[in-house]
């Protein structure tokens, strides 16, 4: 369990220190790189002690981690006031299903955020529904609907904030008071800001879930999630990952450290790089929306201003009219940007944006867009020069235009 300096020290400064004890660390910068399945025990005394304690810091075995992995944890729940201890899970998905696991039994209902995360809602409809437990999609802006929706068997909600894709801002505050008055473990999906940005616990959610394989590890080399709680949820949240078999690579845990240690430098840079781009494309006659918090006068952002204190370089746009054959030319001529998944890297990125498919009870295009405006782009912003990226998307709007 971490020694909290939460109080102590600001945010930058816990990034630095953050699970670097001179017990696992010894006389070097960095938690050396511990591999390994077996832990030895001094004599059959201290084997027959192992088992009497369960907690980051004792060696046991192999799957209960090491130094490497315990510093990562400890680094994580820094960074989150009120929080007892993080749980690190070998993927985004596995550290979502890990607390969705925790928390719920067969004949429980799950109620989703309508636009979420798509393989969030293939969980919903898969797995979960395989194991009893029905999931329920509500629209995010819609407060008094969801606690309308809410029943006996309601057991925990799904948050996102900002939603996948499309970026509304849900009043996080506000439904999980809802949630914890009516006796739901709210979880958040808390990926897009991060602590820094918005400090979950802080802002009444139980558990904060995020993708370390996004900003933290922060360079496109690693998977991995972590899901981070008070007192009694972390005891669940670490007796069912330990029942799933649940860990990390100590060599993944390495970079994750990495990775951190310069996080909230790199969200600056995406940050600023990101509202400089989309104030761009805000004055441009081919672009209906653009989706981005961040933007004074864009859909959430009041909701963003007063409850979130950073951000990052992710959001989206919608095209003035077009076809998908158009958008998909424009992304194909956009020489900067990779194409690719995921997002949090040094690398800028563009993906297609299309969620009709992928929405159970709220419309799309959003009110007050025409429907011929469906077609968008997701932009993940890197670490490049900002002139260089607009200068990218402007070359490439022009094919747009001429297509």
């Amino acid at each position: 369990m971490a020694k909290s300096r939460t109080d102590k020290h600001a945010a930058a400064t816990r990034l630095v220190t953050g699970g670097r004890r001179k017990e696992w660390t010894g006389p070097v910068v960095n938690p050396p790189v511990w591999r390994a399945s077996t832990h030895l025990y001094d004599d059959m005394a201290a084997l027959h002690e192992g088992p009497r304690h369960n907690e980051d810091g004792r060696f046991f075995y192999g799957r209960r981690g090491a130094p490497t992995q315990w510093a990562l944890a400890e680094a994580l729940t820094e960074l989150e006031p009120g929080a007892a201890g993080t749980m690190l899970y070998p993927s985004g998905v596995a550290a979502l299903a890990g607390a969705l696991l925790a928390v719920l039994k067969p004949g429980d209902v799950l109620h989703i955020t309508d636009n979420a995360y798509d393989p969030t809602r293939a969980m919903g409809r898969g797995l979960l529904r395989d194991l009893g437990i029905e999931a329920r999609f509500f629209d995010p802006l819609d407060v008094a609907a969801f606690e309308a929706s809410l029943g006996e068997r309601s057991r925990a909600v799904l948050l996102e904030a900002p939603g996948s894709l499309t970026m509304e801002v849900q009043d996080v505050p506000a439904l999980a008071l809802i949630a914890r008055r009516h006796g739901l473990v709210s979880v958040l999906d808390n990926t897009w800001a991060s602590p820094l940005g918005f400090p979950a616990l802080a802002r009444g959610v139980d558990i904060s879930v995020m993708s370390l394989s996004k900003h933290v590890g922060g360079h496109s080399d690693l998977m991995m999630g972590s899901a981070t709680a008070g007192p009694e949820l972390y005891a669940q949240l670490r007796k069912r990952a330990q029942s799933l078999g649940q860990v990390v690579s100590p060599d993944d845990a390495a970079l994750a450290l990495r990775g951190l240690r310069t996080l909230e430098i790199r969200l600056q840079r995406e940050t600023s790089t990101a509202l400089e781009i989309s104030k761009w494309l805000n004055s441009r006659p081919e672009i209906s929306l653009v989706m981005c918090p961040m933007l004074p006068g864009a859909p959430g952002h009041e909701l963003w201003k007063r409850d979130f204190t950073g951000g990052c370089g992710l959001f989206s746009f919608l095209f003035k009219g077009g076809d998908a054959a158009a958008r998909d030319r424009f992304i194909d001529a956009l020489e900067l940007f990779g194409i690719g998944y995921s997002w949090g890297g040094y690398e800028s990125l563009a993906t297609p944006v299309d969620p009709a498919p992928m929405r159970s009870v709220t419309p799309w295009p959003p009110q007050g867009v025409d429907s011929a405006d469906r077609f968008g782009v997701r932009l993940a912003i890197g670490l490049e020069e900002p002139a260089d990226l607009i200068a990218d998307l402007d070359q490439a709007l022009a094919t747009w235009r001429t297509t």
